[in-house]
């Protein structure tokens, strides 16, 4: 079997490098050639999107949205075009489902079959092999491709046919982004208290209000740490896409909005770049202090 992995960014990279480790035949694209050359490296075969798509029994994409998926599979000459029928799309991006509809249809008029299959972990687990998979699509290809997923994921869990992966991934988003928020304000209102937040984060992380998230987001805040596992521009993605699906179904998401104008302000204010913990900077904008220092 031959897979072909296009798209080698902060996620992507170190997921091809994890497929590489398990010995599966991997050919590699990007827009940039330096994630290409340390692929080879490790193994890999660069290849152009056409032989990705000529030569593949399965081919993956993990790009930053519908737009780039799009034109990678249904483009002049894209991929979809080259793909023989049978084969399989495993696209991991984070999208609007819509959009993963609308691709899979075209695909399956050509007798490709697709996954929907975002991810949830960031880097830290992209690298260590421990990413949550939300996949859609018809069980049979879930079966078949879990094991290839489970190279990179301690988790592949099938949510329902194709788009469901990408709605259970906004849910993802949604939730993620208002515990960063609502992180970042906890710890601005004990440091404006006089306590200090490393142990507040200590006292509370094991009780209700502990979670996967602020294990990773309260340290990063406290040390001023806004190096990117997940940039805040991607959230904002994933955010307008959670908000255009809910607005198309009619689901009240408030909450939502709010973080969206939180993060929209950090990226105005060149912040777009940074971790989504950066949201922490909004607040210390408002107040003058720095969490933790």
């Amino acid at each position: 079997m031959k897979i072909g992995f296009i798209g080698l960014g902060i996620m992507g990279k170190p997921m091809a490098k994890n497929l590489v480790k398990a010995g599966y035949s991997l050919m590699v694209n990007n827009l940039t050639p330096e994630p290409v050359a340390e692929l080879v490296a490790c193994g890999a075969e660069a290849a152009t999107q056409k032989e990705i798509g000529q030569s593949c029994d399965i081919v993956m994409t993990m790009v930053p949205n519908s737009p780039q998926v799009k034109e990678i599979m249904l483009g002049e000459e894209g991929v979809g075009e080259q793909m023989k029928p049978g084969s399989i799309f495993i696209d991991m991006s984070s999208i609007n489902p819509v959009a993963s509809k609308e691709i899979a249809a075209e695909l399956g008029k050509r007798g490709i079959e697709m996954l929907d299959a975002p991810v949830s972990g960031g880097e830290p687990k992209a690298i260590d092999g421990t990413l949550s998979f939300m996949v859609g699509g018809k069980q049979e290809i879930f079966d078949q491709c879990k094991p290839i997923l489970e190279k990179m994921g301690a988790s592949v869990t099938r949510c329902g046919d194709v788009g469901a992966g990408n709605t259970t991934k906004l849910a993802n988003q949604i939730i993620v982004a208002c515990n960063i928020q609502a992180l970042a304000e906890a710890l601005t209102l004990t440091q404006k208290a006089g306590v200090e937040p490393q142990l507040v984060f200590d006292a509370i992380k094991g009780g209700l209000a502990g979670s996967t998230v602020m294990n990773a987001k309260a340290p990063m805040m406290i040390a001023g740490n806004d190096k990117p596992g997940f940039k805040i521009d991607l959230h904002i993605k994933d955010l307008n896409n959670a908000l255009d699906c809910a607005h198309t179904v009619g689901a009240p998401v408030p909450m939502t909005a709010e973080v969206m104008e939180i993060l929209q302000w950090m990226h105005t204010h060149e912040g777009g770049q940074k971790d989504h913990s950066a949201i922490a900077q909004y607040y210390e904008y408002l107040t003058g202090i720095q969490i933790g220092r």
